[in-house]
């Protein structure tokens, strides 16, 4: 069944913007500009004194790196508690970030707490502590309903494991189009990428959700992204360059290069423009039980549209 896309939802991309391909000279310049000014991972830690407070030289870094690669790592002082979930919200507020998306298992504030816990009927994976496979999140979220963004804030890590690995998805387009236009093309197909419903003892939780892996955010003229490596419940659009795009990516979350590696300690925590990540399997002990809180929003962080560059 196919669903409309909203209208922020550009699925060709823009007159003028590096994501049409129709405009090969704006990309060469939007790649060259990429590549240039990539961070290496010594600098995605930006140390933040109070996260109820940022000066005005740490929100400038946080920025500056999710221009440049879409996310940021913080790390709180000593001074304020790791399990602290106000500081989440107000980190959040100071980078636009306002839109909470009320997902299945959030707490009362629209924040989830993830940890192992027992579950009833499905599993689902964040709340174990197997490993997840690259991933974009809400990529099962309906087209009005896209994530933008998110905070994912370590309140206590685990005994053993549990390493965050992120991948700009502005590379992984890079690399689809600079092989064959064709095929960032056919993610962009409006029915590109099917999940099916999810139904838990014979009742429909969500359904179907249809809807392009690349797409270009009208407001903000930046590339978004719903992705998920998972080989069960995700369905292709049945067209041979759709299935040889998503071989590829799969090929290219692969190469170690792209991949930003960290293990976050208490106080640390991801904020960034929904790019793509995994987590490894980790281990708890009885006194070191992971708990991350993780704030999902509609809104990119602010300031980094690709034409709000300067906007607050």
């Amino acid at each position: 069944m196919t669903q409309m896309i909203d209208n922020r939802v550009a699925i060709s991309g823009l007159a003028g913007s590096p994501f049409s391909l129709d405009e090969a000279e704006a990309y060469h310049a939007w790649r060259h500009h990429k590549l240039e000014r990539r961070p290496v991972i010594e600098e995605l830690v930006v140390a933040v004194e109070n996260p109820f407070e940022l000066t005005a030289v740490e929100k400038s870094r946080i920025q500056d790196l999710c221009r440049r690669c879409n996310a940021a790592i913080y790390k709180v002082s000593d001074e304020h508690a790791s399990t602290d979930k106000r500081l989440v919200h107000q980190l959040g507020l100071q980078f636009g970030l306002t839109h909470l998306d009320d997902n299945l298992r959030s707490d009362e504030d629209d924040i989830t707490s993830l940890t192992v816990i027992e579950q009833q009927g499905n599993r689902y994976i964040p709340y174990t502590d197997r490993p997840i496979s690259w991933h974009t999140d809400g990529y099962y979220n309906l087209p009005q309903h896209q994530v933008r963004g998110f905070i994912l804030h370590c309140a206590q890590p685990a005994a053993e494991g549990g390493d965050n690995s992120l991948i700009d998805h502005e590379l992984v387009y890079m690399r689809l189009r600079d092989e064959n236009p064709a095929l960032v093309r056919a993610l962009m197909h409006p029915e590109a990428m099917t999940i099916p419903p999810n139904v838990d003892a014979g009742a429909e939780i969500r359904g179907a959700c249809v809807g392009p892996v690349f797409s270009v955010d009208a407001l903000t003229g930046s590339l978004h992204m719903r992705y998920s490596a998972r080989k069960r419940n995700i369905d292709w659009r049945d067209d041979e360059l759709t299935r040889e795009a998503a071989d590829l990516i799969t090929e290219i979350l692969d190469i170690d290069d792209l991949a930003y590696t960290y293990r976050l300690n208490a106080g640390e925590g991801v904020i960034c423009n929904n790019v793509l990540h995994r987590r490894t399997g980790f281990n708890d002990s009885r006194n070191e039980k992971r708990l991350m809180y993780r704030a999902r929003y509609y809104d990119r962080v602010a300031g980094t549209g690709l034409n709000r560059q300067g906007a607050e």
